[in-house]
């Protein structure tokens, strides 16, 4: 019997492979992305002091109703954009892209998108 691959295991490990190379700092934080199936959540994490420095998602009530009856792709663009007016309003102006191995493309690139234009850089 063959044995189903679990995509999601696969992607925790490219994950891991790429937090060995990459980490946030003071000066410029990590922005992580986490996708699940219905929703998106980007944050921008200091690891040296492993704080959270400004997060968003389609979860939180301001956004949901932005992002009522838009696509994923366009929701997920919004959240770039909330998360990087929040990062800038903390000070933030340069960050270090985590995809958290997932694919840069769709969802993942539509939030990289919309956080270059309302002003982070990466």
């Amino acid at each position: 019997m063959l044995s189903k691959n679990n995509k999601n295991k696969d992607r925790k490990v490219r994950a891991l492979r790429t937090r060995q190379k990459i980490s946030g700092t003071a000066e410029r934080p990590r922005l992580c992305v986490y996708r699940s199936l219905n929703h998106i959540y980007a944050q921008v994490i200091d690891d040296t002091k492993g704080v959270t420095i400004a997060s968003a998602s389609t979860k939180v009530k301001s956004i949901a109703t932005r992002v009522a009856g838009k696509s994923k792709q366009e929701a997920a663009a919004i959240v770039g954009e909330c998360v990087a007016k929040n990062a800038i309003k903390a000070g933030v102006k340069s960050v270090v892209f985590d995809r958290a191995g997932y694919i840069y493309t769709g969802r993942v690139k539509a939030l990289a998108d919309g956080a270059r234009k309302a002003g982070l850089e990466f």
